[in-house]
């Protein structure tokens, strides 16, 4: 039976030995339910409800008009790395109300991706100023919408305020080679800042 368990995804593999958990974050309708279903080799966790009347006053659809659904709490996903070491990805939710989540999910994590898009980049200022504020290492993975415009780097990084050594990549969300570069570039930039063990 123990061999059935360890060929099913939705279990691990019994030579796991760590985790690391990072946060996939980023504004409203950025892309980031859509980024940890694409990576996670188990079915998510979900937390998506239909929006309603009263969410239109305060979301901004502008942009993302055909939206129906929005994240209440927490997209949760998963990706084993090696056969000693699984991923956590825990996506948040893009709305201000839902801010005191975010103290909990940040708890234990590595560090954080930041999904932004290029139509609404000032949405993405207050999500860079809560991951700054908390000391928490992230990089920037600018999520290519169709028809979304596109800018040079050097460009991208001024209007983010991004210091030189913060990461910033390209991916599409919904494609996994595209997405899975995006989070090798976080994790090559939290590898850069471990701290130094001394003899």
């Amino acid at each position: 039976m123990g061999s059935a368990l360890s060929s099913d995804p939705a279990y691990l593999p019994p030579t796991v030995r760590r985790a690391a958990k990072i946060l996939v974050t980023g504004h409203f309708a950025v892309g980031k339910t859509t980024f940890v279903r694409t990576l996670s080799e188990i079915e998510p966790l979900r937390t998506e409800e239909v929006m309603t009347r009263a969410g239109e006053l305060v979301d901004d659809l502008a942009g993302v008009e055909g939206k129906t659904t929005t994240t209440v709490a927490i997209d949760f996903g998963r990706r084993t790395l090696s056969d000693t070491l699984v991923l956590y990805l825990f996506g948040t939710p893009g709305q201000d109300r839902f801010v005191h989540l975010w103290e909990g999910f940040a708890h234990g994590a590595l560090g954080a991706l930041v999904l932004v898009d290029t139509r609404r980049l000032a949405d993405s200022f207050d999500v860079v100023a809560r991951l700054e504020d908390m000391a928490l290492p992230y990089a920037v993975a600018v999520n290519h919408f169709d028809g979304a415009p596109r800018y040079p780097d050097d460009e991208l990084r001024q209007a983010l305020d991004l210091l030189p050594d913060t990461p910033l990549v390209t991916c599409d969300a919904r494609d996994r080679p595209s997405s899975v570069r995006a989070v090798i570039g976080l994790v090559d930039h939290l590898l850069l800042h471990l701290p130094q063990e001394h003899p």
